[in-house]
């Protein structure tokens, strides 16, 4: 015969916000029938997951139409100004794969020439130059020496067998360059070969060089035309240099990571035993922190006493911008000593008149560690979510960058002073140069600008591309509501067993997942859908403050600022909402909004825990986080600054900032994870707990469901 129970001897005390209880839903009763997560349920907000369908065909539909039109080789290759791409096996172009500036110094900054539009021509060329060779140069050396002119003309846009052209001819036809300069390839570009001799700038070893058009240009010219391009050079040999440091420790890193994944499972399981040491000695230090504050105000008062002019109040020397004046008045310390006083009781009355509160919320997360021992499966859960992201993310980009190739080559009018009415109009570049436009426009260039077309396709690009990005946001909140909804369908199902582990039901974790795909898909994407919405607004907001900048007066920024705000403040509110809401919708399988209306009603009527529970849990996932990645960024750093000679050789590096920095982000996204489904363990376990005592009183026939150990605390 089991054991009698008897109830708590406390009393039920009202609401924590002292409101009445049926103006927040009324509270659960006794049902000898539930015992955890209802089994018999059926499909939840069918129009929603209807639509959630229709989306996904959709966005398959759209990666197909993106994938026929679409042309990734566009971004791969480089293009020249008539949209051939450089170095593409079938092509006329298949051993130039490298791309030629005509004039260098139309160019103004190296992002305007990786973007393909410099107001110059652009030809694929199967190398770059090497020497300083100007036009006129060739014709003086054609009848001694008729090699330099078949050098010079591989720069050219078709073959010319003599230079028998004037210059004005040739840059007219703008079929070849004015001059050469020494250059080197890189991202498949021709960029000049900048180089540092005795501290001055060079190009090829000169200082000075004719650009072939009379002129005679410095280095300096040349690095101010091509801006930042030897910074851009420089980037290549950092790039080889951390390339190096990855070869040399990627197992290192690797066995950095698998101890951190370590690190973090033994925190969780031994936070069973140290949640409370933990808490209660960072509050401890929190307390003697704001005391040492306090003496160090007294003393600075104390030492001001009786010298000259610290008698003077902050309103006698008025606003200074020199801070150290108000340091030095007897006033401020006193100010800043009462303050302290003020924040020290109020921590200590908090600690005092909260103390059983926060003590529940140390034997919940003494019972989250403990949940996770029972069902070790859910740490698994994270790398599932992992695997979702990724497909996300991956199809996501594919459609971006096919939809961003869609189309056939437009050109668009360039003039490198920007003077002309014609600019950014298009224009066709084979006629081009016979047109009215190149003769009121002396310099202006027909350039290729981007694909494009006059479809209804090609015209709504922007718009699918809109589409692409909304459907992203909301499978990305999907896949997250899922691991939420599954895990509080594992822990929901931990707490619920009256006899724990015996009653825990066999495969809680799989149970939990097939539950959500098969009946609230529809749920989960009501929640998401909102979340995406709200998100997108935000993108929204983001783009108009890059694009309006500088059109924006003081008001429009202040409003947008309070948009910014306010929507930030909204999804916040919104994840947090859906997330209990999905572990209502794991434990009774009602729709989103129902579920919602009862975990928002559950949790204002115990708001004084809610609040408690949420900033000791915060708390101590974020002192896990930075326990195991301090932890594990010390001996990376130790290791890879060769400081443990005694018990190990670490690696020679080049950057030893560029390993220590994988291990350090990388062991604190694992933690994240790891962390992250102990944190839906502790508020699937804090919901079930409020159940638990709405439900039940602890007498024989209504027995709590909570552990020995919080039931010991509810007696006190």
């Amino acid at each position: 015969m089991a054991k009698k129970r008897r109830p708590p001897n406390i009393k039920e005390k009202p609401p924590d916000n002292h409101l009445e209880a049926k103006k927040y839903g009324e509270p659960r009763t006794f049902d000898p029938n539930f015992k955890g997560p209802v089994v018999n349920r059926s499909c939840t907000d069918v129009l929603c997951f209807i639509i959630f369908i229709l989306f996904i065909i959709g966005y398959i539909i759209l990666g197909l139409i993106a994938w026929v039109n679409g042309d990734p080789r566009r971004v791969a290759y480089p293009t020249d100004s008539q949209g051939h791409f450089c170095g593409q096996k079938g092509t006329p172009n298949e051993n130039k794969s490298i791309l030629f500036y005509f004039n260098l110094f139309s160019c103004t900054s190296p992002s305007v020439m990786v973007n393909l539009q410099c107001p110059t021509t652009q030809i694929c060329v199967s190398k770059c130059p090497e020497k300083f060779l100007t036009y006129l140069e060739t014709q003086l050396l054609y009848k001694k020496d008729k090699n330099s002119w078949t050098y010079y003309s591989q720069f050219c846009k078709t073959p010319i067998p003599k230079s028998d052209r004037t210059l004005s001819q040739i840059l007219m036809d703008d079929n070849c360059p004015a001059a050469i300069f020494p250059s080197k390839p890189f991202l498949q570009r021709c960029f000049p070969d900048f180089s540092t001799k005795n501290g001055t700038l060079t190009v090829g070893n000169k200082t000075m060089f004719e650009d072939g058009k009379g002129k005679t240009r410095n280095a300096g010219e040349l690095r101010a035309a091509a801006n930042h391009i030897n910074k851009i050079l420089d980037a290549k040999s950092l790039g080889m240099k951390l390339f190096e440091d990855y070869a040399t420790t990627w197992y290192w890193i690797l066995m950095g990571l698998i101890i951190a994944m370590l690190l973090s499972w033994i925190f969780l399981i031994l936070l069973r035993f140290t949640a409370g040491f933990l808490f209660w000695v960072f509050m401890s230090g929190v307390i003697g922190v704001i005391g040492y504050g306090i003496w160090h105000c007294y003393k600075e008062y104390n030492n001001l006493r009786g010298q000259e002019n610290s008698h003077l109040t902050i309103y006698d020397i008025g606003i200074q911008t020199d801070i150290s004046m108000y340091l030095q008045l007897r006033q401020t310390w006193l100010a800043f000593m009462i303050i302290l006083c003020i924040l020290e009781a109020l921590v200590i009355l908090m600690l005092i008149f909260l103390r059983n509160r926060i003590r529940i919320s140390i034997a919940l997360l003494k019972e989250g560690s403990k949940a996770i021992r029972y069902v070790p499966t859910t740490l698994i859960y994270p790398v599932l979510t992992f695997i979702f992201l990724s497909i996300c993310i991956c199809y996501w980009a594919v459609i971006a960058v096919y939809l961003a190739t869609s189309g056939v080559p437009i050109y668009k009018i360039i003039a490198p002073a920007g003077q002309c009415e014609h600019e950014n109009k298009t224009c066709d570049p084979e006629i081009f140069n016979t047109t009215e436009i190149s003769k009121a426009c002396p310099g202006a260039q027909c350039i290729f600008a981007f694909y494009g077309g006059k479809s209804v396709y090609h015209q709504n690009i922007p718009t699918l591309q809109t589409f692409n990005l909304f459907v992203f946001l909301w499978l990305i909140n999907f896949v997250f509501a899922l691991g939420q909804c599954t895990l509080a369908g594992a822990f929901a199902s931990y707490y619920w067993a009256l006899e724990k582990p015996e009653d825990i039901p066999p495969y809680p974790l799989f149970t939990a997942f097939g539950r959500a795909i098969r009946y609230h898909t529809g749920s989960l994407a009501f929640g998401s859908l909102i979340l995406a919405l709200i998100q997108m607004f935000r993108i929204v907001l983001e783009y108009l403050d890059k694009r309006l900048k500088e059109s924006q007066n003081n008001i429009s920024k202040f409003l947008q600022c309070c948009l910014k705000c306010c929507f930030w403040c909204l999804e916040k509110a919104v994840k947090f909402l859906n997330r209990n809401a999905y572990v209502m919708i794991a434990i009774y399988g009602k729709n989103f909004c129902r579920s919602a209306k009862d975990a928002f009603n559950l949790l204002i009527r115990n708001v004084l825990k809610v609040a408690v529970m949420d900033k000791v849990t915060d708390f101590v996932l974020i002192l896990g986080k930075i326990l195991v990645t301090g932890c594990i960024g010390v001996l990376a750093f130790l290791l890879f600054t060769e400081r443990l000679p005694i018990l190990i050789e670490g690696p020679s590096l080049n950057y030893y900032w560029v390993p220590l920095l994988t291990v350090v982000i990388g062991s604190y996204l694992i933690a994240h994870g790891f962390f992250s489904v102990y944190a839906m363990c502790i508020d699937t376990l804090f919901i079930c707990f409020l159940e638990d005592l709405e439900r039940n009183d602890g007498s024989t026939e209504r027995p709590y469901y909570m552990t020995q150990s919080l039931l010991k605390i509810l007696k006190k």
